[in-house]
């Protein structure tokens, strides 16, 4: 019995679609407005962004860079935020349980871009870079709104250069 072409390219090709998806990344819908204005800045259009995954494998990541991760509070869900903070940097929280915050070794400060509408580390504290998944890197979708995503951090957000003897 001969198999048919179609039957063949998908047995090739479904293997090669997932290695692609997981491997290099893929476009997601960016939701909500945790992220205004880099992202969704007007409430009628919703951006879709390219997630890259192969920017990510090495987990080295930089400040400023919007990254995607899976929520700490909820392992299914995938939230995107922007990194404020590496391992041992001081940051100024936002409500956070201390106002003051050493960023442990292996993980990272994340927050949204729009202050108080965003559940971000000032909610559940640094984040282990073994949960970033993606770095967003271009805006895809709407064409009106095509561009490379800068990495940015606005200077209200820069970690505090404070001696470490007064940081526990």
């Amino acid at each position: 019995m001969k198999i048919p072409n179609f039957v063949k390219s998908i047995i090739v090709g479904v293997p090669i679609g997932i290695t692609i998806l997981d491997t290099i990344g893929y476009v997601a819908r960016v939701d909500g407005i945790s992220m205004q204005p880099a992202l969704n800045p007007n409430k009628d259009v919703t951006d879709y962004v390219f997630l890259n995954r192969w920017a990510v494998r090495s987990h080295e990541v930089t400040r400023g860079d919007i990254i995607s991760l899976k929520s700490p509070k909820d392992p299914d869900q995938r939230i995107i935020k922007r990194i404020v903070g590496l391992e041992g940097d001081i940051v100024a929280t936002i409500g956070y349980k201390s106002a003051i915050v050493r960023v442990p070794e292996g993980h990272c400060w994340v927050e949204g871009d729009h202050t108080g509408h965003s559940m971000d580390s000032n909610n559940f504290g640094p984040v282990s870079i073994g949960l970033v998944t993606a770095k967003a890197t271009y805006i895809v979708w709407p064409p009106s709104r095509w561009q490379n995503i800068k990495s940015y951090l606005p200077n209200q957000r820069k970690p505090l250069n404070l001696t470490s003897r007064y940081i526990s």
